[in-house]
């Protein structure tokens, strides 16, 4: 257990449960959920994102309705695996705006990537002309998703 994690107490706990199934939730609310008074809330819940507990918050996006609907994941096996070429690696991933999520992984492969497309050609193309393009990609493997059953770590 971390040093923040045991400063948390079942107040902060609260609050992230609270904001983790409604970031817009206003602060008046959120206090009223928790216990707590408008302006003790306040700080904390500065604190816990200043600690780095509470990155920012988004927008869960139905991905469906702006074409992007198919999803793969594709398993990535590197030729080398030294620190400079999993830098270089990385690097070559975030440049790819269609890997949605990127996973260094102990196994057989080296890295699981989620990879969002509008269809099958987008896929094949991303797939051939970016990924398969990175530096010290050895091969792929990849599944396509048939039907999406739990995608946010969204808790109700």
């Amino acid at each position: 257990m971390s040093a923040v994690e045991r400063q948390l107490d079942q107040f902060d706990r609260k609050i992230i449960d609270l904001l983790v199934r409604d970031g817009r939730m206003a602060v008046t609310d959120l206090a009223e959920k928790v216990g707590l008074s408008k302006t003790p809330c306040q700080v904390r819940l500065k604190r816990l994102m200043d600690d780095g507990v509470i990155k920012g918050f988004r927008a869960v996006v139905d991905m469906a309705r702006l074409g992007l609907e198919h999803v793969a994941f594709t398993e990535v096996k590197l030729s080398d695996t030294r620190e400079q070429a999993l830098a270089e690696f990385n690097r070559g991933v975030l440049a790819i705006p269609e890997i949605e999520e990127a996973h260094m992984i102990a196994g057989n492969f080296d890295y699981l990537l989620k990879v969002r497309t509008a269809d099958i050609r987008r896929f094949r193309m991303v797939l051939g002309e970016k990924i398969s393009t990175l530096p010290h990609v050895s091969n792929t493997s990849t599944f396509v998703v048939m039907e999406p059953v739990k995608e946010q770590a969204v808790r109700s």
